[in-house]
């Protein structure tokens, strides 16, 4: 357990999982679909869309999940392009976010001339806000069920409801199979920390 780390990183993770589902739930409803505003999902209050066991599955196991917003296909305008609207949405407020705190971070790095605790412990909570909100994005688009990159890539094929929902239930558990290897072992299949490292590195 690396206390440190948790401590740095728990704000940015509560900031952006709920900046994530907020969007999804504002973006289904702009697009005709009521369901995520009468479940109150249109909020930026963390209570909202924190899973419990999500939650500690990020603490413990480095991975985790927030409660998924629901909608109903049948009451969008346009069903397939608006489902992967609804699905980039939560990506993109993370990229945005995280954007942002890597130019803040830059900015503060740059003007702070005198270094002390306060100031070494701003600048990784600055890092860990950026980092954690671009790997949301990169790790969300993977177009890998169930995450919003699957139905993005999903969006663009001509499958059958029944067909997507099959998969989905088949992806699920791989990938959950794929983030234990990860998390346990030295084995990376999915490079998701040098991708997000690569972007801020650019950035910065």
């Amino acid at each position: 357990m690396d206390w440190e780390r948790i401590i740095y990183s728990m704000p940015a993770t509560l900031l952006g999982l709920t900046l994530h589902e907020f969007c999804h739930a504002w973006a289904s409803f702009k697009l005709g679909d009521t369901t995520a505003r009468d479940q109150g999902r249109i909020s930026l209050n963390p209570l909202r869309h924190i899973d419990p066991l999500g939650l500690l599955f990020i603490v413990f196991a480095g991975f985790g999940w927030a409660k998924p917003v629901q909608f109903n296909p049948d009451a969008l305008r346009r069903p397939k392009r608006d489902k992967a609207l609804i699905a980039a949405a939560g990506p993109l407020a993370n990229l945005i976010l995280g954007v942002v705190f890597i130019f803040v971070l830059k900015a503060f790095l740059t003007w702070c001339d005198t270094w002390s605790t306060l100031s070494d412990r701003l600048s990784y909570l600055l890092f860990y806000s950026a980092y954690i909100n671009i790997g949301l994005f990169i790790f969300n688009m993977l177009p890998l069920p169930p995450l919003d990159g699957s139905h993005i890539f999903f969006a663009g094929l001509n499958l059958q409801a029944e067909t997507e929902e099959r998969i989905m239930r088949i992806g699920t558990p791989i990938l959950f199979i794929i983030l234990i290897i990860q998390s346990r072992t030295h084995i990376t299949i999915i490079p998701i920390g040098k991708m997000v490292g690569a972007v801020i590195s650019f950035l910065l």
